[in-house]
């Protein structure tokens, strides 16, 4: 019996790959976060912010849910972004009620934060040969997918 020339390799293990992943995706977004600290905006008022920007108006509990944080956590960030003119509060028409939505100072704010990022990373993918560049075309494609399924 002769042994085969192409050794068969173990299916990759998600674990491993998960982990190394989340590790990988976290490293990228503090480096890009980096950049934030121009704004003068702090990070939970800028994430809070986004929500805002990108999702659209929201309760003070919708904003509290996205964000992962109780109620009186978002109350105090929310206080921050209304005094720093970036957030207003609207009545609804249940008086009970508010929605937070951000002022034309909170979205400038925020898309300039996301253009600075974007550029930082536009400037390290021009590094890239060809095939490396396809390749990180073809892994955002994957993440959007990852991300579609979570």
């Amino acid at each position: 019996m002769t042994e085969s020339k192409h050794k068969i390799s173990p299916p990759p293990d998600p674990v491993q790959i998960g982990d190394r992943l989340h590790s990988a995706a976290i490293h990228l977004l503090r480096r890009v976060r980096a950049r934030d600290s121009i704004s003068g905006v702090g990070p939970a008022q800028l994430s809070a912010l986004s929500v805002l920007v990108f999702g659209g108006p929201r309760s003070l509990g919708e904003l509290a849910d996205a964000e992962q944080v109780r109620p009186p956590t978002m109350s105090r960030i929310v206080t921050s972004l209304v005094h720093s003119g970036l957030v207003r509060r609207k009545p609804t028409d249940d008086k009970r009620r508010i929605r937070l939505e951000p002022t034309a100072k909170g979205t400038k704010i925020l898309q300039e934060g996301r253009q600075r990022r974007v550029e930082l990373l536009a400037q390290v993918l021009q590094t890239l040969d060809p095939q490396e560049l396809q390749q990180a075309a073809h892994l955002v494609e994957f993440l959007q997918t990852l991300v579609r399924r979570l």
